[in-house]
């Protein structure tokens, strides 16, 4: 992954224990086609969510993100559509392993609810753990993730971090 990505804050889900299914409605959360889930995909929040959408925005969010069941659906329709990763203030720990396992970008960031609104421009730099608002030239730090997960995310997801470790021990055994 790339150290330093730019985009701008799509959407911020405020509430605490937000629940990613209701990203796509609940009574779609078994759905598997790509393009049922775009029609669906934050419909509740804003019927005209899709024409604003661009490849490499965040999704912010507030304590306990990703609360419930969370299945691969939601996440799944949001990275197709672009969503660079989730910027919150504390992740749901089901939520949290699953997302990491998958790839996608996750920051934990106290207080990054007072710190930025709907289409600003963020810079993240990944390897340093800083963000800077480019629309308020306001930086701040946010909680490292822990290696191995940084790692996993690193590689795009568990399959090809597990795909690197076993060949690098087949070599060792060799």
């Amino acid at each position: 992954m790339e150290d330093i990505l730019k985009g701008r804050v799509i959407w911020i889900f405020d509430e605490a224990h937000f629940d990613i299914d209701r990203v796509i409605g609940i009574e779609n959360i078994k759905e598997t086609n790509m393009d049922n889930l775009v029609k669906v995909c934050m419909k509740p929040f804003e019927e005209d969510f899709l024409e604003k959408i661009q490849k490499g925005d965040w999704i912010v969010g507030g304590r306990n993100f990703g609360y419930g069941h969370p299945h691969k659906p939601p996440m799944l329709v949001l990275r197709h559509l672009g969503i660079a990763g989730i910027i919150a203030e504390s992740f749901s720990p089901g939520f949290y392993r699953g997302q990491v396992a998958d790839g996608v970008p996750l920051i934990s960031c106290e207080g990054i609810l007072e710190k930025v609104k709907r289409f600003d421009q963020l810079t993240v730099n990944w390897k340093e753990s800083t963000i800077v608002n480019e629309s308020t030239n306001e930086k701040f730090t946010y909680i490292p993730l822990p290696k191995s997960d940084k790692n996993i995310i690193d590689l795009g997801g568990h399959i090809e971090y597990l795909k690197k470790r076993f060949a690098s021990e087949q070599k060792v055994e060799k």
